[in-house]
């Protein structure tokens, strides 16, 4: 059974921040792992109020510090850059590099979070936080709660895009 059928094609990738320079590069908020994986992109989409996606060609593109320098072959001056600030970006699944047996946060969100020693189901991987130590497993339960796991190998023991995130809870975490 895949849980997970409705796979989007295109992720959010970052948010325009701002311009950079007079020939309309603008600066990205990276939601990517890292903003090397940003700046490797040939090409991004953005939403249109349609519900579809318009593809747009890389330029230019490096990382400064946290965030992404990137020109887009749509924009030749400030202004239009500036103008873009708030937008976000979008990228084409197939143009993001995974590591074998990596999987995108994307695809867990909705997924059902199953005891692996039990197979009793929790609830529903309803967000992913980022923590000080580690990523934190939003499971949205029963009654509107929300229950918080960590991604840490004594927790989280397996995740299966088509079958669910597969846990050891300890005795409380869902009392």
């Amino acid at each position: 059974m895949d849980t997970n059928v409705n796979k989007k094609k295109f992720l959010e990738g970052g948010r325009i921040v701002g311009a950079h320079g007079v020939r309309g590069v603008v600066k990205l908020e990276s939601w990517c792992d890292t903003p090397k994986v940003l700046a490797a992109q040939k090409r991004i989409f953005l939403a249109e109020k349609d519900g579809s996606y318009k593809e747009v060609g890389v330029t230019t593109a490096s990382v400064s510090g946290p965030l992404v320098l990137m020109g887009l072959d749509v924009l030749t001056d400030r202004e239009a850059a500036q103008a873009m600030k708030g937008t976000v970006i979008y990228l084409a699944r197939e143009d993001i590099p995974l590591k074998r047996g990596a999987v995108l946060l994307a695809d867990i969100i909705g997924l059902p979070a199953i005891d692996v020693d039990t197979g009793h189901v929790y609830g529903t991987v309803a967000d992913i936080r980022d923590a000080v130590t580690s990523r934190l497993y939003v499971i949205s339960v029963e009654g509107g709660k929300e229950v918080l796991i960590p991604d840490v190998k004594e927790f989280i023991k397996e995740i299966k895009t088509e079958e669910g995130v597969f846990i050891r809870p300890i005795p409380g975490f869902f009392d």
